[in-house]
């Protein structure tokens, strides 16, 4: 009797079959489960590479119609015995000379070009570039230009604007022999020395 009581219950048939059974479906819930996320997750990085490539490419494009521009935007001066042909760099680099020549000048070029050509000097890969802050519109014989300037604090900027485009306009038709028809300048901003002292202007 003793050892017919210390021996366990018989597992009935209900049991044995909801131990396995609900662990199945648990299992399979789960597998469900891991399913579905990874299939959002691979939805998401098929949309975040689909918005790559389609901003490569638009930046691509920008860059192919850009090039495309500065190869055509070239000057032809027909010759007796041939043609001239000149690149819009070469106006852009005779513009910035004679720009920067004009007292009041303190600099060309916006913002981000200025601290790139800082990094370029602390880094000892040269000084900033001829034609920084210039850009030429050529067609034929005519040249529209665009400069923008830092003007040193005390000095007049409509004078100092003038003489810009005085000088810019004479150095281009007489180096190049260009007609220049326009030069409009943005003043971009006003360099203030450190010390605090106003740039004094000539009389």
């Amino acid at each position: 009797m003793s050892d017919a009581a210390s021996l366990p219950a018989p597992r009935t048939d209900a049991d044995g079959a909801a131990a396995p059974g609900g662990s199945g479906s648990s299992m399979f819930a789960q597998a469900g489960d891991v399913a579905e996320r990874f299939s959002e997750r691979a939805g998401e990085v098929a949309e975040r590479v689909g918005d790559a490539v389609e901003r490569a490419s638009e930046a691509t494009g920008r860059f192919a119609s850009q090039v495309v521009d500065r190869i055509r935007n070239n000057a032809e001066i027909q010759e007796e015995r041939g043609t001239t042909t000149i690149a819009n760099e070469v106006v852009e680099k005779i513009a910035g000379i004679a720009a920067r020549e004009v007292p009041g000048v303190y600099d060309t070029g916006g913002d981000t070009a200025r601290v790139f050509s800082a990094v370029r000097e602390r880094i000892g890969l040269g000084d900033a570039e001829a034609d920084q802050g210039v850009r030429v519109r050529l067609e034929g014989k005519k040249a529209a230009v665009d400069i923008t300037i830092v003007i040193e604090y005390g000095f007049v900027v409509y004078t100092v604007t003038e003489k810009v485009r005085a000088k810019v306009i004479g150095a281009v038709e007489n180096l190049v022999g260009l007609e220049v028809t326009t030069v409009d300048i943005l003043v971009d901003d006003v360099h203030v020395p450190e010390s605090g002292a106003a740039a004094t202007a000539p009389a």
